[in-house]
């Protein structure tokens, strides 16, 4: 039955605009109306993280709750960890509307938010008094007019290590102007040891962009290890707008959903093989197949948000039962056991 009303409220919420879809969304989360199956696992899922210990390896990327508004409910629909954010230091509106956009013919969204968010004092308020079943991250931005961006994201770490289980570093959003020039091996390095100092004992991972020659991505990866950060995430929105339909094609910002999944896994891949450190593959994944490859190509753990925009939460559930079957399917005791087996093909397809 709560299927069939999600099915009928995604056809409502598809012909609404995009943002305000999205406020009743959240909403009908914190009114209890979305399948609430809570963390789902078994002894294949359950996954090791930079040292925190998941149900299963399927996370909720950052954005889809920015200002930590459903965390309860987001941590009882199926998912074994969940990230808010991103916040800034001082609240910003964000970029002017209209700055989302769905592409049904591509299972995509473009979007240029600009880190529009309720400031870290709000946010953090908000998960001093949150209960969820599942470890929590913040994601970490920067204000627009700060005068010193780098340090605005250690600010942001100070006042979240108290409150969450990870942070990470978001310098791969394409919507703040120049936000990443900050991916450079040297002001990476400078922002990393600004936030590595303040962090206490709280997992520090690091999001990059899609749209990064493969030398580029060797040096990030060079950076991130000598920096102490504990994971990788790979990746954020891409600028590509190769193979799009419809009207909202050509609208500037970040592109997420089903194209994204071929660039986003070759990063992946390439990644993997620069690094030994933990990696958290996003971009596409709306099947327990594509979380799977993403964990085939060297992902240890997966994060998802524009699938949840056509599929609904249920498709939650649905990725993670459908990827222990395919683990099962092919004879891996666990997520680990599998992680990296496939890596060759992406790298050979690169």
């Amino acid at each position: 039955m709560k299927r069939l009303a999600e099915k009928a409220g995604l056809a409502v919420l598809q012909n609404m605009d995009p943002e305000k879809a999205h406020g009743l969304a959240l909403a009908a989360l914190n009114a209890g109306l979305a399948s609430q199956p809570g963390p789902i696992t078994s002894d294949r899922l359950r996954v090791r993280l930079a040292g925190m210990d998941l149900a299963n390896p399927v996370g909720l990327a950052a954005g889809f709750d920015k200002n930590a508004q459903a965390v309860g409910p987001l941590g009882k629909a199926g998912f074994g960890f969940i990230e808010v954010g991103a916040a800034t230091p001082l609240p910003q509106p964000g970029n002017p509307k209209p700055r989302l956009f769905r592409l049904k013919q591509d299972a995509a969204a473009i979007n240029r938010f600009g880190f529009n968010n309720d400031g870290m004092d709000a946010i953090a308020g908000r998960l001093t008094n949150a209960e969820c079943a599942v470890p929590v991250g913040i994601n970490l931005g920067a204000n627009k007019t700060s005068e010193d961006r780098a340090a605005d994201f250690a600010v942001v770490m100070q006042r979240f290590k108290a409150h969450v289980s990870f942070a990470t570093v978001n310098v791969s959003s394409p919507n703040t102007e120049k936000l990443r020039d900050l991916q450079g091996p040297a002001a990476l390095a400078a922002l990393l040891e600004g936030v590595m100092d303040v962090r206490g004992d709280i997992p520090v991972f690091l999001k990059i962009a899609p749209d990064l020659t493969l030398p580029e991505i060797r040096d990030i990866a060079t950076v991130a290890q000598n920096a102490g950060v504990d994971a990788i995430i790979a990746t954020n929105t891409t600028l590509d707008r190769d193979g799009l339909h419809g009207p909202h094609k050509t609208q500037a910002g970040g592109l997420s959903g089903q194209p994204l999944f071929e660039k986003s896994t070759r990063v992946l891949a390439q990644l993997s093989a620069a690094t030994d450190l933990p990696l958290i593959g996003v971009g596409g994944v709306a099947s327990g197949a594509q979380a799977y490859a993403k964990i085939r190509a060297g992902a240890t753990a997966v994060q998802l948000y524009t699938g949840l925009v056509y599929g609904g939460l249920s498709l939650v559930g649905d990725i993670v039962r459908d990827l222990d079957d395919l683990l099962a399917r092919d004879g891996f005791a666990s997520v680990a056991e599998a992680c990296g087996t496939d890596r060759d093909r992406w790298l050979n397809a690169a």
